[in-house]
């Protein structure tokens, strides 16, 4: 993030500076992103979203370069390697190192993919993020819901009232 200096003058003798963020920076497409520190945490698990839905279709595009295909791989990979440098289980440390290596990929494959690819894959991403919009939930999957959570916690309560019998025998 670039910070804004400028010396303001309040009084004829005494000068302050006042430090300001950098205004929200224009995409491709004209939209605006404001600066990360300006989001909320909701903003920005909506834009991660949308980037990982832009590296999807820049991954499927054919004339994705293979070394960025392969920079993609192999970091979704270790995401969900269970093998990896720093275990998950540990409470802060064990995250840090997903965190960098997913930055890192991320950095590289904005950098390796051609431009035009970028944003034809930002295009389809706004295509498919305004069709799932768009799409009715019709009442049919809200039965289903329904019938899946009122199934899970009636087998829940049988499970418990099995353990409790066993447990008092």
């Amino acid at each position: 993030m670039v910070e804004i200096k400028e010396i303001v003058g309040i009084d004829s003798g005494v000068l302050t500076e006042i430090s300001g963020q950098a205004p929200s920076v224009a995409n491709s497409d004209g939209s605006r992103t404001e600066p990360a520190s300006a989001m909320s945490w909701r903003q920005q698990a909506a834009r991660l979203q949308k980037e990982a839905h832009v590296f999807y279709y820049a991954f499927k595009h054919p004339r994705t370069p293979w070394h960025a295909r392969l920079v993609a791989v192999c970091t979704a990979g270790y995401l969900v390697s269970p093998i990896q440098l720093i275990p998950s289980f540990i409470p802060v440390i064990g995250f840090l190192d997903d965190f960098l290596v997913l930055f890192v990929g991320a950095k590289l494959l904005q950098k390796i993919i051609p431009a035009s690819v970028l944003a034809e894959s930002r295009h389809f991403a706004e295509a498919a993020e305004k069709r799932r919009k768009e799409e009715i939930t019709s009442s049919a999957r809200t039965v289903a819901a329904l019938a899946i959570a009122t199934l899970w916690l009636l087998l829940a309560a049988a499970a418990s009232r099995l353990i409790a019998a066993y447990i008092s025998h």
